[in-house]
């Protein structure tokens, strides 16, 4: 037999064995280590965390960063379960999956004292921005959103995550674009508020990729699949709290 064939082969007996074997949630106890990107972790990471401490209370998670390296994040390896958010060029031994597309609005300090209930293109322009910078290409989106539509933005301040951004606008009169789900969360604070861009900046994908060891494995698939009920919630509550596109 060949090295090829012998390849498959085994591939299909692992499978085979993989296939046979039970996966009690409910029962198991277990540790998964998951590259989520800066946004999964702040949006999807906490719904994740409150489904399994529901249905799957032995299931342990640990959480490695995910910035623009996939080597780095140990799924090319196989010793990361799964890595979470924008999948740029995966190598051969992985297997992607498309969750969902997010969107893009505004968020400003609530008694903004220039913006009312909408805010034009020279108000964008004017005003100072609060920047979330993603590692490397996955910066690329926004910035080619912005110079398709030939918006300039003026940025005072560039940083990491998302965490610290609510504070900045918050206490400035400062303007961020932020991702809807992200939006959609901080309309409950009463300090800032969400309105559209002065222009359509599309969406950027969410995705999800995983070692091709674990495609029939039942534990990795169920967790997969727990984490498709968290994204299809979310889409939910997402079509029906849509925001209005820019005129």
């Amino acid at each position: 037999m060949s090295l090829p064939g012998y390849r498959r082969t085994a591939a299909q007996l692992d499978d085979a064995v993989l296939g046979q074997q039970a996966f009690d949630p409910a029962q198991a106890e277990r540790l998964f280590t998951i590259a989520p990107n800066g946004y999964v972790e702040f949006v999807l990471v906490p719904a994740l965390v409150a489904r399994l401490e529901k249905v799957a209370p032995g299931i342990k998670l640990r959480l490695t960063p995910y910035g623009n390296d996939l080597v780095e994040t140990g799924v090319v390896s196989g010793t990361t379960a799964l890595v979470l958010g924008r999948i740029v060029d995966p190598l051969d031994n992985l297997v992607v999956q498309h969750l969902m597309d997010e969107g893009l609005a505004c968020a400003v300090r609530a008694d903004h004292p220039a913006i009312g209930d909408a805010m034009t293109r020279e108000q964008f322009e004017t005003m100072k921005h609060v920047n979330i910078v993603p590692p490397g290409r996955m910066r690329a989106g926004l910035f080619q959103a912005l110079a398709q539509h030939q918006l300039k933005r003026d940025v005072a301040i560039s940083v990491t995550n998302f965490f610290a951004v609510a504070e900045m606008v918050a206490v400035t009169d400062y303007c961020a674009i932020l991702p809807s789900l992200i939006c959609r969360r901080l309309t409950h604070d009463p300090r800032l508020k969400i309105l559209p861009a002065p222009v359509d900046l599309g969406s950027f994908p969410v995705e999800m990729a995983w070692h091709v060891r674990y495609r029939h494995d039942p534990a990795h698939r169920w967790l997969r699949a727990l984490i498709g009920e968290v994204i299809t919630d979310f889409k939910g509550k997402t079509a029906a709290t849509a925001m209005p596109s820019p005129a």
